[in-house]
């Protein structure tokens, strides 16, 4: 076997005219029966290195993978281009599995994927059954989980060691996208291959433009970024499973088709959720970091950070998901020095002191990026220990002049807060005690202290900015250890007396405003209307089990009690008010303004309003004049279900229902052909024992989950 075959194979099996970074040196390895741990960038082609060796060895390669849809994905692409393979895992059948059994008996097979737990299936029961069969080669993929200082440590990795003890004449290749010195050691270590080859690539992504923001008013940064990126698929990544789900359902009430995903969703809405994704039927998932390893879709543009990743390596391999293609991509992340003190608890290992210091410190230097002045691709490139000293000129700080100015008197309170705390205390207790915080955390004698408070009228995170900015000009030092605290330097007393004049970089002062709830607004609201919309919110709050603001904001209630929209074409111009949220809960709105502004002799003050900001790419209407409840309409009568209605334009299911429900009265649409015969009887009844005094709430409470609220506004509409 040469080269020349694996180049033939390149060619003609996969498409490509010639190898890229290491995939011909790790080809040769593998060949020439050697072990090897390859790194490869995200988009680099690692799978050829084992998919090429298994073409040419005489027998099966084993292929572990951690993510199921991932398998069926690789395998698909490689019955596409007429290669023998299949996978075993947990969503087959018996009989399925029995056939995957039956082709590896006949030789029909020259790949197999398998998920780690499977090796030890009852036992070695499966380590024996390969044994007995011809096995050519072991690829483990996303490597990096094996490792406990790892970002994605999976404990069922940890039984791959065996497979060197079991089969030590057969090559193993390990494959990762991110490993730093440490995890790489660690990767070598417990797969038992001391003698492996390591093949590094570069891990400069030239085409991902990186960007930082602060993480002040992000969701109109947000929006105003996806205003400007109309059209292109992105991912959106969260820390919680509320928030992704919250920010998915305020993006789609913003005109985008956002779609959530966590692993708190069932398996059906997730892979639903992937597959309108992947084929861009629906444009941004918003997500939690259970969403990406192993995507395989080219063409995302965008990747943002909402939160802060817990370290590097997560951020390098999720911003990886864009730009797979090769073209112009960016990655923004939100930052706030508030994230990475939240983050710390997270980041303990309990009963592991070394794993919590390590885990502490990758946070702290994530931390460190969010915070940089200078390139990012070069801080990115250092961590994984690429040498370079060029800066990219590709990122937002290499494309700013950074100002700066007199910050002398900021850096002596800064340093004297150290000195006279004792220099004791981390950054998060320093920056509290500068402002005056209240918080039961600040020490009593410390109150007394002449320093505290009088940074109050500096922000927050402009302190953090400030102190970082002090540490790398060396007036400040951050000890290393699970509780990092800041220490003064030798020449900390210098400027603490005057005789250095110290330059902090400028940053946009945050103008801390007084709570009012008519700061934007020129006109006053009704107080006693706000209290009533805020009681009616709290109800309809209650009764679905969500938080209150998940209804409608502060601000959307001002605006409801300040310009008193009489009817839904009014109230649709009210902020916050997007397509679904005015079906689900417009009407109740509505009556409880009418009502208030009957018994007040008011009309309405909608034409005092400003035109609401326009960034609804989803049109009442489309180009042939068509509005989104006709165009319901005729799907829905040209057979489609509501599920796939709602599948297909990128709305919720309730919203299609509130679509259709318009059509009962005029006798375009039956009762019948949304709401079956044996639901209408059962929500008759309910009707007639609650009666709709209360709202709705009570009645789908006592029929259950088995019954929408779309269902329930149907029979109520036809009575």
């Amino acid at each position: 076997m040469n080269i020349a075959q694996a180049q033939e194979i390149l060619q003609h099996q996969f498409g490509y005219d010639s190898f890229r970074l290491h995939q011909q040196a790790a080809i040769e390895a593998v060949l020439a029966q050697k072990d090897c741990v390859v790194l490869m960038p995200t988009g680099g082609g690692k799978s050829l290195c084992y998919q090429i060796p298994a073409l040419l060895l005489d027998g099966l390669t084993l292929v572990i993978s951690p993510l199921i849809a991932l398998m069926k994905d690789q395998v698909d692409a490689l019955k596409a281009n007429g290669i023998a393979a299949a996978f075993l895992n947990s969503s087959q059948t018996g009989q399925q599995q029995g056939e995957v059994f039956r082709a590896i008996r006949n030789h029909e097979l020259k790949l197999l994927y398998v998920a780690p737990e499977r090796l030890l299936q009852s036992g070695d029961q499966f380590i024996d059954y390969l044994k007995g069969i011809n096995v050519s080669l072991f690829a483990i993929d996303e490597a990096h989980c094996i490792s406990s200082w790892g970002h994605d440590f999976r404990p069922e990795y940890m039984q791959l060691g065996k497979l060197k003890l079991h089969f030590p004449n057969i090559p193993l290749i390990a494959l990762t996208a991110t490993a730093d010195k440490l995890v790489r050691q660690d990767i070598i270590e417990r797969l038992n291959v001391k003698d492996a080859s390591l093949f590094v690539s570069s891990f400069n992504r030239p085409n991902i433009f990186y960007a930082v923001q602060p993480k002040r008013n992000h969701y109109a940064q947000l929006l105003k970024y996806l205003d400007q990126h109309k059209g292109d698929s992105g991912i959106i990544y969260c820390l919680s499973r509320k928030s992704v789900e919250s920010l998915a359902a305020d993006l789609r009430d913003e005109g985008f088709t956002a779609l959530p995903y966590h692993a708190g969703l069932d398996k059906e809405t997730r892979d639903q959720n992937q597959e309108l994704f992947l084929k861009d039927e629906a444009k941004i998932i918003v997500a939690t970091i259970a969403f990406g390893m192993g995507i395989d879709k080219s063409n995302v543009r965008f990747v943002v950070h909402c939160d802060l990743p817990k370290n590097i390596e997560s951020y390098y391999q999720e911003t990886g998901r864009a730009g797979r293609d090769g073209l112009q991509s960016e990655a923004l992340l939100f930052f706030s020095w508030g994230d990475v003190a939240k983050l710390e608890d997270f980041a303990r290992v309990e009963g592991n002191a070394t794993q919590t210091e390590i885990m502490l410190k990758k946070l702290k230097i994530m931390g460190n990026f969010g915070d940089l002045k200078t390139c990012r691709r070069k801080f990115l490139l250092n961590y994984f220990s690429e040498e370079t000293v060029t800066v990219c000129g590709h990122c937002d700080n290499c494309q700013t002049e950074f100002e700066r100015f007199d910050g002398t008197i900021i850096a002596q309170k800064a340093l004297s807060a150290v000195a006279r705390t004792g220099q004791k205390f981390g950054l998060s207790y320093l920056v509290d005690f500068l402002r005056g915080s209240e918080a039961k955390t600040i020490r009593e004698e410390h109150k007394q202290l002449k320093t505290y408070g009088v940074g109050a009228d500096i922000s927050r995170d402009n302190w953090f900015d400030y102190f970082k900015d002090l540490i790398g000009q060396g007036y400040l030092h951050q000890t290393e250890g699970q509780y990092p605290v800041i220490v003064l330097t030798e020449t900390s007393e210098d400027v603490l007396r005057g005789k250095v004049r110290v330059e902090l970089i400028k940053v946009k002062v945050k103008v801390e405003k007084k709570v009012s709830l008519v700061s934007d607004l020129e006109h006053p609201y009704l107080p006693d209307l706000l209290d009533s919309l805020r009681q009616l919110r709290m109800t309809l709050a209650k009764q679905e089990n969500v938080p209150a603001y998940v209804i409608f904001s502060d601000a959307t209630l001002v605006e409801l009690a300040t310009y008193l929209p009489l009817d839904t074409e009014e109230m649709q111009k009210i902020s916050g008010v997007g397509d679904l949220k005015l079906q689900k809960y417009g009407a109740e709105f509505l009556r409880a303004i009418n009502q208030y502004c009957t018994a007040h002799q008011l009309t309405s003050r909608i034409h005092l309003k400003l035109p609401k900001r326009a960034p609804k790419t989803r049109a009442k209407r489309d180009t042939a004049g068509n509005s989104t409840y006709s165009i319901t309409l005729e799907m829905f009568q040209a057979g489609m279900s509501i599920a796939k209605i709602a599948t297909i334009r990128g709305l919720s299911i309730s919203t299609i229902e509130g679509h259709l429900v318009r059509y009962l009265p005029t006798g375009e649409i039956l009762l019948e052909e949304i709401v079956s015969e044996d639901k209408i009887a059962v929500i008759e009844a309910a009707l007639d024992q609650f009666g709709t005094g209360n709202g709705i709430g009570p009645i789908k409470e006592f029929l259950g989950e088995e019954i929408s609220y779309g269902e329930i506004r149907a029979v109520l509409a036809s009575r």
